[in-house]
């Protein structure tokens, strides 16, 4: 079981150019890729979004690429001169337009975008792919790990959460006879208020009542439901693929048992029950949304 929440950051070197990934994950029901590429690069989205959805298999994933000049690269930069003049007079028109000091310096100029360039300049984005394939598969490696990590808390606190259900089924289980007799001896007293001779089972309204009782104080479909998802919810521990969406319709389904369970109960302490199983089941629901 994996979370969806992440971080990861690779890099690689080539041809004196270094590329960084850095890759973050947040929750999201589906899958979701946002990619900020350098505008030369844009032609290789594809590429990374392929490479991440054949790794990531839920939640909004970030994918930030730069690429710089590598370390010990030196000699291979050149000025852009004529953008550099360019940077220049548009700051010093804006700087006159505004009434403010000319404060163009060479320093600013040099951490202008595109002014200081590799010499060495890649004539196509795709040879540059190598490096940076490598690079996200670092990243992606470091995030899926950080997710494994945190899924493997998810996975305890589902657990005992699912405990913690499980216990008040079989509580609920345990109160479901003395419910019935209860229900029972209700409708004997209102037959007897009725003036009816009990058993009267040509009384068409009394049928009726009967079999009403019968739907009304039975619930061990539901709760035979409840213990069948509980054993799905173990497969899902056991899993190796993702399992979020398993789980949240799992989730779905035993809060649909657990209504219908406070619908038919006739009896106090089962509503006292059933209100606790809300509660915890609220809990593991909101827990699902955090698992891929």
């Amino acid at each position: 079981m994996k979370s969806m929440t992440g971080y990861g950051r690779g890099e690689c070197s080539q041809r004196g150019f270094k590329v960084t990934v850095e890759v973050s994950s947040v929750n999201r029901k589906q899958t979701e890729i946002a990619v900020n590429l350098p505008r030369d690069l844009e032609v290789l989205e594809a590429q990374i979004r392929d490479e991440i959805n054949r790794r990531v298999a839920r939640g909004r994933v970030t994918v930030r690429v730069s690429v710089h000049a590598a370390e010990g690269a030196g000699g291979k930069m050149r000025i852009n001169a004529a953008l550099a003049k360019i940077y220049t007079r548009e700051l010093r028109s804006l700087a006159k337009s505004l009434r403010l000091a000319d404060v163009v310096t060479l320093d600013l100029l040099a951490r202008a975008p595109g002014v200081l360039q590799p010499a060495e300049e890649f004539t196509e984005a795709e040879e540059l792919w190598p490096a940076m394939a490598k690079a996200l598969q670092g990243a992606l490696d470091i995030l899926l790990k950080m997710r494994a990590r945190e899924g493997a808390c998810l996975a305890r606190d589902l657990t005992t959460r699912a405990a913690r259900l499980r216990a008040g089924v079989r509580r609920v289980r345990r109160l479901a006879p003395r419910s019935a007799q209860r229900y029972r001896a209700q409708l004997l007293a209102r037959i007897k208020a009725a003036g009816l001779e009990f058993p009267a089972l040509d009384d068409e309204r009394l049928m009726k009542e009967i079999f009403y009782f019968a739907d009304r104080s039975d619930i061990s479909e539901e709760l035979t439901r409840l213990e069948s998802h509980f054993l799905q919810f173990d497969d899902c521990l056991k899993s190796k693929e993702p399992v979020g969406r398993t789980l949240d319709f799992l989730a779905q389904e035993m809060n649909r048992e657990v209504n219908t369970l406070g619908a038919k109960a006739n009896d106090s302490v089962i509503s006292r029950e059933v209100v606790l199983l809300k509660a915890e089941l609220e809990k593991f629901r909101e827990q699902v949304q955090n698992v891929e």
